[in-house]
């Protein structure tokens, strides 16, 4: 098959502006990005960064909600392991990324 002398002028005389036609169809993809960025990445960046702050500041005492929905007393802080106080006398270990909310002091009390 050869090229047909239309398409050839055409092609030729398209030159810089044929880039810049290349350019303006990436645009709308180019900006899909950019939405999603600022829409889902970045507030999920700032969860991650917020749980891991409230993780790093677990102490003796801090009232938690696991992701088991069980409520207690933090009794014990290890590297990578926190112990509750669910009930009197009964206590757990579970995992500090399992944390997921540190309540107000004396919620526990209240309910």
């Amino acid at each position: 098959m050869f090229i047909t002398d239309a398409i050839a002028q055409t092609t030729a005389a398209a030159g810089p502006a044929g880039l810049m036609g290349n350019l303006t169809s990436f645009l709308p993809i180019i900006l899909m990005f950019v939405v999603l960025y600022f829409l889902m990445i970045r507030p999920q960046m700032k969860r991650q960064k917020e749980q891991k702050a409230m993780m790093d500041a677990l102490g003796k005492g801090d009232e938690v909600v696991t992701a088991g929905g069980f409520l207690g007393r933090v009794t014990k802080v290890a590297d990578g392991y926190v112990t509750l106080e669910i009930a009197a006398g009964t206590e757990i270990v579970v995992q500090k990324a399992s944390v997921t909310t540190l309540l107000p002091k004396g919620t526990i009390k209240a309910l």
